[in-house]
């Protein structure tokens, strides 16, 4: 799909040091090298990616805008964490439902970290009026939820006890307990740093597409 490689081992040696060096000094000495190494290539990917993403589906979007776009900001809101510090050390991009406004509505997702990247998708962290939504999809349509996650290995946070105004003896009383709905391909550094990164992510993506699907129709918005 791309006879190069979007990103190099630059990008991971960016990221150990900024964990190194997780202030607001080292990275105004190291901005550039950040934009070079990190920002740019993950621009051209989002790009590179759209026309594989409509395939995908028609109603997600690969935004390339350096801000505001599919490029989660590298910046730390630590308003209301006991971690002040200021910089991510991993990069995340993000495939959002064109009408899904909030943060966590179904994804197409993409993490590199050094030695944790993967490939994800599905519902992270809903709240509680999607919550509810997706668990009642569930129980409205339990074939069509085995078929969803047939091939998959679901992740995320559950409850200890059944939600309420379920039935606990439920056969998917499991899924009916998750807080996300999510699923992941992991990849490694080596994977990330190849030219075949893109063929790699929309098979994996492709992968997870029935989640999605269903955890978008459960929502209300057009898969």
């Amino acid at each position: 799909m791309s006879d190069a490689a979007f990103f190099t081992p630059e990008l991971f040696d960016f990221l150990r040091q900024l964990k190194r060096h997780n202030n607001r000094e080292w990275f105004a000495r190291n901005k550039a090298r950040y934009e070079k190494d990190v920002r740019d290539p993950a621009l051209v990917f989002i790009s590179s990616f759209a026309p594989h993403l409509h395939k995908l589906s028609p109603h997600f979007v690969a935004d390339p805008r350096p801000t505001r776009g599919s490029l989660f900001r590298i910046y730390r809101d630590t308003r209301f964490s006991p971690d002040k510090h200021p910089f991510k050390t991993h990069i995340g991009i993000h495939f959002s439902h064109a009408s899904g406004k909030d943060a966590h509505a179904p994804v197409f997702y993409l993490h590199l970290e050094p030695d944790n990247c993967f490939a994800a998708a599905g519902v992270w962290h809903p709240d509680n009026s999607a919550l509810t939504k997706i668990r009642m999809a569930i129980v409205a349509k339990p074939e069509e939820w085995a078929k969803a996650t047939r091939r998959l290995e679901l992740e995320g946070d559950s409850l200890m006890r059944p939600p309420r105004g379920f039935d606990a003896n439920h056969r998917f009383i499991e899924d009916l307990k998750r807080k996300d709905f999510v699923a992941s391909v992991g990849l490694t550094e080596a994977q990330v740093c190849e030219p075949e990164l893109m063929r790699d992510f929309v098979i994996a993506c492709r992968t997870m597409v029935p989640l999605v699907e269903f955890t978008t129709s459960a929502l209300g918005l057009e898969p």
